[in-house]
């Protein structure tokens, strides 16, 4: 029986198996509905169980007992001679209170930002009791800097940049702990009206691209995209950082060619004319991760319970951005000036998949944009390759282990299951990525395979 089962009802047992549940059956079950998760009950329950387990031993007698005199008589006579409602105020004060209630979070004004923005205004932070102030903040580096030195508790951050931090790859090694991956795709390659008939990359030498950061799926993918197209992305192209706010910008000036950017800039280049939607990101890679909810090793062991309740707050706010049905509330609540300062119009676009893609056409893809909290190890393995592939990191690679630091996928899983979601069983897998498949297992024999690199 698991921690939300009730020890007084007869028909169930305190143990299973795997120590959680009645039965295989109930074991399964659990898995796919909500259970409950307030953290007054939870607590009340847990004192039930060990004042249960204490008195009854023996599972069965405390089930012939609860059979032979009913719970309410049970609880009444249990509670005479143990002060169960004071227990279990003891237990609430004592178990999980959260150190630091007033919390500040950085972010990007991005949709893939979305969970830690929404769960602002919606309601989720003070649901599980923080006072969480998201800071609107310029660019990626001033998100690392800020974090990097506590001004920031936690953060909104593209997924390569704590395993980055944590290597000392472009800044000092401090380790840092992805607990959840906000979104899932979710981008674009977005060119420039200009260049509406050539489409096929083989055509782009000398172009000039922006990405949002060294250290960030867009670099990444952008290079792998032109690489398959034959295209040395050092040689061939430029590639520049520009912040995402900037992006749309640099591209009417004509500093820039295109970009490989997050939502809305993306769309919003259409909304304002000036470039076209080449190919979205899931068309290179479905499923791929982008952005993530980071906080550093400190922030996570210092405030443990803080930690988990904003953890529990983003992977609550990720599941229900997740549904069709609350895309457009979503984007009301995200678009005003203090988040995203977007249109509406060009939200609902991104969120709803439903948009015009700058060449005439209205195109309908449901899951352009994704919200799962699952942070594979996979994902940090893949990222990995790629760091060495473009000569971001030098010599060998410990790669399982950095993916187990970084990439919390046992914390994701808790935090998923508490909120009544299903949570992988595993914490990694394969994918494929513009038809080539990446198995974790062999990372080294994945990067070697590649023709165009600086390795």
């Amino acid at each position: 029986m698991s921690l939300f089962s009730d020890p007084f009802n007869s028909s169930i047992r305190l143990r299973c198996d795997c120590g959680q549940h009645a039965s295989a059956a109930e074991h399964e079950a659990s898995r796919s509905r909500k259970l409950e998760t307030s953290s007054d009950a939870l607590n009340a329950r847990v004192v039930e169980q060990a004042v249960m387990r204490a008195i009854f031993p023996d599972d069965s007698m405390r089930r012939r007992f609860l059979q032979a005199v009913g719970t309410p008589t049970a609880l009444a006579a249990i509670s005479s001679i143990f002060p169960m409602a004071a227990a279990q105020e003891a237990f609430a004060q004592g178990s999980g209170k959260i150190e630091k209630t007033s919390v500040k979070v950085g972010f990007i004004p991005i949709t893939c930002a979305t969970p830690i923005i929404m769960a602002d205004p919606m309601g989720f932070y003070k649901k599980q009791g923080l006072d969480v102030e998201v800071v609107k903040t310029a660019g990626w580096a001033v998100i690392r800097d800020k974090t990097m030195n506590k001004e920031y508790d936690a953060a909104h951050m593209l997924s390569p940049m704590p395993i980055a931090i944590s290597m000392g790859v472009g800044a000092a090694p401090t380790p840092f702990t992805v607990p959840a991956i906000e979104n899932i795709n979710g981008q674009a390659i977005t060119l420039a009206i200009k260049h509406k008939d050539k489409r096929n990359p083989k055509d782009w030498k000398g172009f000039k691209f922006a990405v949002p950061f060294d250290y960030s799926m867009h670099n990444y993918l952008l290079r792998y995209y032109l690489a398959e197209a034959g295209l040395d992305p050092d040689r061939d192209v430029q590639i520049r950082v520009v912040p995402p706010p900037e992006m749309v910008a640099n591209l009417r000036a004509d500093n820039i060619d295109g970009f490989l950017g997050p939502d809305p800039m993306n769309q919003r280049a259409v909304f304002d004319g000036v470039g076209f939607l080449h190919i979205l990101s899931k068309e290179i890679w479905d499923g791929h991760p982008c952005c993530a909810f980071a906080a550093s090793k400190e922030f996570m062991t210092t405030n443990p319970n803080t930690y988990a309740a904003l953890l529990r707050s983003i992977v609550e706010a990720t599941a229900y951005a997740q549904k069709a049905e609350n895309r457009k509330e979503i984007a009301a609540a995200i678009a005003t000036p203090n988040y995203l300062n977007q249109p509406l119009t060009v939200i609902e676009q991104v969120l709803t998949g439903t948009f015009a893609n700058g060449l005439g056409e209205v195109k309908k893809v449901p899951d352009r944009v994704g919200f799962d909290p699952f942070p594979w190890e996979s994902f940090a393995v893949w990222i990995m390759t790629q760091m060495q592939r473009w000569g971001q990191v030098k010599g060998d690679v410990d790669y399982q282990k950095v993916a187990r630091e970084v990439f919390l996928a046992t914390d994701a899983k808790r935090a998923m299951e508490q909120a009544g979601l299903k949570a992988p069983a595993t914490s990694t897998k394969t994918f494929v990525i513009m038809g080539k498949t990446f198995d974790p297992a062999k990372p080294k024999e994945y990067l070697d395979s590649f023709a165009i690199k600086r390795t």
